[in-house]
Order: structure tokens, then C-alpha cells, then sequence
């Protein structure tokens, strides 16, 4: 059974697993396609995480481009009390061709809130992240900060949101997002939703040691290298064993993982599951908890199972020479965001 976590230092407290639904809406609608799942079929997955004492979910308006929000809400709405769940949300990516419909501008992000408000049958959002760094939207104009940020505050002191979060950026840029927030006397941000794996460790040079030192919870997203870390990819890209990478949600997955180190570690993650007695995605997810805060990794799931097993993941314990034998094959990459958008 999943315990609560607090959040960096705040006062939020969710559960040591997070709820990703990117894969949760209309199949055909948005970008996910050929493997989300419709409300019939997303309706046990979160029987099961509720049960097993998950109460922490992340969406976003971008994901199926409404759709998965729509959803995500229902099922929540059905389930629980609006007080038993933390859900998170996200805004700044597309959701429509006007050019005001995308980016981090005060409008964009007021009519973002109140669009997923009524998509989620909602009178507040939990939490609200910010898909990317105000000056880091595709296809969109850079926006000063102090607009994005006294926006975010604005909203806040309405009650239509209760904390912010951001999601993957460059240090500095988020040190200066938190430093300005706290010069004008605006909430700040809680949590950094980064991109964090066995496979993809740069964060580890400046981002998760600012958040650990100032009080700012990690809540990694991709902590099974989407399928590389649980064995879904055999050993090769080419190697697909499920809908999502055998699909073509490959590519994608493909442009993440540049290193050449990718599947000898997740072979040794697969060494390390036996000699455990566990799976490779346990172990996996064991050794991200291992480290320095950590509050909540974002897991994605297509079956009820899967819920299962990820949540046995937070009672093992690597033994320090597991973890160096783990960590042994990194080398260093070059960060994504530098080439693009990770």
C-alpha cells in the first residue's frame, strides 16, 4: 500500500506514486493514438491505483487535446471525494490553431484553466504546471516571465488553482522563475516534473540539487525510459513488445534515448530483478526512490496489473552495490534541451 509524501516543503501531501493519464481519452484524438485507452477501458486501471493508495494524478489539456482531461475528471468524480485526490494539471502546449490558444501569455493561460476546469467538471485544480518554460513553447512567441508568473499568482489567489509546479526546463531558468516569484511576493513553485531515469541522468547536475536544496519536490516523469527500463523494447528499438512501442509512438521514444548506453543498463536492470525476486519496472522505479528528493515519479500504465506491480516497487530496497552496479554504464549526454525539447 502506497504512503502520503510531502511535497518539497510544502504542505501538500500525495502518494509515492503519481498517476500519469497522457494514454487515457478518445483513441484517434491528440497525439497519443494508436495506444489510449477510452473510459470504458481506464475505468479499472484507476480502481486498482485508488485501491493500492494511489490518490496523486497527473493530466494535462494537451493530452488527446482535451480528451484525456475529460475523462481523467469522470472517473475521479465517480471514485472519490473531491478532497481524497490530489490531481495535477498542465498548460502552455497547442490546443488549437489561433495563435492565443498555446504559450504561457496571461491569456492563454485564464482561458487554459477555465477550458480544463469545465473539461474536468471542477471548481479547483490541486496543482497546475507548467508544461514547459514560458520562453521554451513550440510555435509560440516568447512571454516575459513576469507576465507568466503574476498570471499564475493571480489564479492562485482566486482559488481556481491551489499550488504550481513546473516541468522540464534548465536550472538557471527555473532558479530565476523561483527568485522573481519570490521578489514580488508570488507563490512559488512546489515541485519540478523533470526527466529522470536510469537512462537519462543529466538532471543530476543542477536541477535535482537546486529542488533538494531549496525545498522543491521531484516528481520525474518517463521513470521506466518509456518502456526501455521495463523490458517493452528487448534490447533494441526494433524490439517492440507492446502497442505503445511497437507502434508509432516509437519514433518518439527513439528521439529521447540518443545513448548508446540505453539497453546494456536496462540489462542490467533485468540481472538486478532476478537476483530481487522482482521486475524489471520495480526495480527501476526502487532505484529512482533511492534518491534525493524524490517525492512522487509520474508512472504511466496500460493495464490494471501493471498498478500492481509498480506500487510493490516502494518496499525494495537496492543494496548500495546494486545501485553502483546499475549506475556503472551512464555516461554523460548531451542535455535534450539543448537540441530541442526533452
Amino acid at each position: 500500500m502506497l504512503k502520503p509524501v510531502q511535497v518539497g516543503n510544502s504542505g501538500l501531501m500525495v502518494s509515492q506514486l503519481c498517476l500519469g493519464t497522457m494514454n487515457f481519452g478518445v483513441p484517434g484524438q491528440g497525439h497519443q493514438g494508436d495506444w489510449t485507452l477510452d473510459l470504458d477501458r481506464s475505468r479499472e486501471i484507476f480502481r486498482t491505483a485508488i485501491d493500492h493508495g494511489l490518490f496523486y494524478f497527473d493530466c494535462a489539456d494537451f493530452y488527446g487535446i482535451g480528451a484525456s482531461e475529460q475523462v481523467v475528471g469522470r472517473l475521479l468524480r465517480e471514485m472519490l471525494p473531491r478532497e481524497e485526490y490530489v490531481l495535477a494539471t498542465k498548460v502552455a502546449m497547442p490546443m488549437g490553431a489561433n495563435p492565443n490558444m498555446v504559450g504561457l501569455s496571461r491569456k492563454h493561460i485564464f482561458e487554459g484553466v477555465d477550458s480544463s476546469l469545465k473539461r474536468l467538471g471542477m471548481d479547483y485544480i490541486d496543482q497546475l504546471v507548467i508544461h514547459r518554460h514560458p520562453q521554451a513553447i513550440p510555435f509560440h512567441v516568447s512571454v516575459p516571465i513576469e507576465e507568466t508568473l503574476e498570471a499564475l499568482n493571480d489564479l492562485v489567489r482566486m482559488g481556481k488553482v491551489l499550488y504550481l509546479g513546473g516541468s522540464s526546463m534548465f536550472a538557471w531558468q527555473f532558479t530565476e522563475l523561483q527568485m522573481t516569484a519570490q521578489r514580488y511576493g508570488w507563490a512559488r513553485f512546489i515541485s519540478m516534473q523533470n526527466h529522470y531515469n536510469l537512462v537519462y541522468r543529466e538532471e543530476e547536475r543542477e536541477m535535482n540539487p537546486y529542488c533538494l536544496t531549496t525545498g522543491v519536490g521531484l516528481t520525474p516523469w518517463s521513470p521506466l525510459a518509456r518502456g526501455i527500463l521495463s523490458g517493452a523494447y528487448r534490447g533494441g528499438f526494433d524490439n517492440g513488445t507492446t502497442p505503445r512501442s511497437s507502434g508509432s509512438d516509437r519514433k518518439r521514444t527513439e528521439s529521447l534515448y540518443l545513448g548508446q548506453h540505453n539497453f546494456p543498463i536496462a540489462q542490467r536492470v533485468e540481472e538486478t530483478a532476478q537476483k530481487y525476486g522482482c521486475t524489471s519496472a520495480q526495480v527501476a522505479i526502487a532505484w529512482l526512490l533511492s534518491k534525493p528528493g524524490i517525492t512522487a515519479p509520474v508512472v504511466g500504465v496500460s493495464k490494471p496489473t501493471q498498478i500492481e506491480d509498480l506500487a510493490k516497487a516502494v518496499d525494495i530496497r537496492l543494496d548500495g552495490d546494486d545501485i553502483d552496479y546499475l549506475e556503472a554504464l551512464y555516461r554523460p549526454l548531451e542535455n535534450l534541451l539543448s537540441i530541442g525539447m526533452s
